[in-house]
């Protein structure tokens, strides 16, 4: 069985005392969006549901850690700093180009590492080596958007990459010593329990520290909310209690050397059109915890 935990669990294993992350925005747009990959990105994609307000706004790095540590710092002066690259995809971009938003991260003051969130097909195997020298100084951590096993499943959603990306990018960070991060969403178009289960199964022949797990939201504006609108596409309609029980068993089915730290999205109230559980993922965690008992 995974364990299920906070950040702070889960980081606590590299780094000591009190670590908090700060999203930054690289401003690098995403290849599914841009014309590398695809237009128009995933069709249940709406990058403000997740995304901070102030790393919106396109200022540079140092600035937004400074935004970033001012609202933190209230709480726990003593506090050091993971910078989390997460909005789109942060390494769209040149390898020198890549590098140099990292290090200028790494040179703020109490910035203890780095968190780089982007695609599976959109990094290289140099980025990673050069990661994995930075990580014996500093800490370093990668997080791929895999979302599902399933290739018709991605290929219905408009990813525009494939499980074997995936795989490949994974292995590739745990040869360079980084630790790797995997986000997944239950309850893709077309995919229920055996499908989310098979997922599961595949994850647990990768070097994969850390889980993000989310049930899939239908968010205003997207194309998702188009097409299940009109009939096109379909969705689970779990219950919050089912919804439990399949977290359940996918943690039952998890390797337990794997952490999971999400299991529940939580984007911004007016943006979702279903379902409208009004669970946090904290709240939701909590209740699993006491669940697996």
């Amino acid at each position: 069985m995974a364990q299920l935990c906070s950040f702070g669990n889960f980081i606590s294993r590299y780094l000591p005392g009190k670590i908090q992350k700060i999203s930054v925005n690289t401003g690098n747009e995403c290849p599914n969006r841009d014309g590398r990959l695809g237009r128009g990105g995933c069709i249940y994609c709406n990058n403000a549901a997740f995304s901070p307000g102030y790393t919106m706004r396109l200022r540079g790095v140092k600035e937004q850690i400074e935004a970033g540590k001012r609202f933190f710092a209230r709480k726990y002066p003593e506090m050091k700093y993971l910078v989390y690259f997460q909005s789109y995809t942060s390494t769209n971009a040149s390898d020198e180009r890549v590098r140099a938003v990292i290090e200028e991260a790494l040179e703020q003051k109490d910035v203890a590492g780095c968190v780089v969130g982007t695609r599976p097909d959109c990094i290289t195997e140099s980025l990673l080596r050069w990661m994995g020298q930075t990580a014996k100084e500093r800490f370093m951590m990668v997080e791929y958007g895999a979302e599902t096993a399933h290739d018709h499943t991605l290929r219905l959603v408009n990813r525009n990459h494939t499980w074997q990306q995936t795989t490949e990018a994974v292995t590739m960070a745990h040869r360079a010593g980084i630790p790797v991060g995997l986000h997944l969403i239950f309850g893709m178009p077309g995919e229920g329990r055996d499908e989310i289960l098979g997922t599961v199964e595949e994850v647990n022949k990768l070097p994969v520290a850390l889980l993000k797990c989310h049930h899939m939201q239908v968010l205003r504006g997207t194309e998702l909310h188009r097409r299940t609108a009109n009939g096109e596409l379909t969705l689970p309609e779990w219950t919050l209690d089912e919804y439990a029980e399949l977290c359940r068993e996918v943690t039952a089915r998890l390797r337990p050397d794997i952490m999971v730290e999400r299991l529940l999205a939580q984007a911004p109230p007016a943006m979702v059109v279903s379902p409208r559980w009004g669970v946090k993922n904290y709240e939701f965690m909590e209740k699993m915890m006491r669940g697996n008992r």
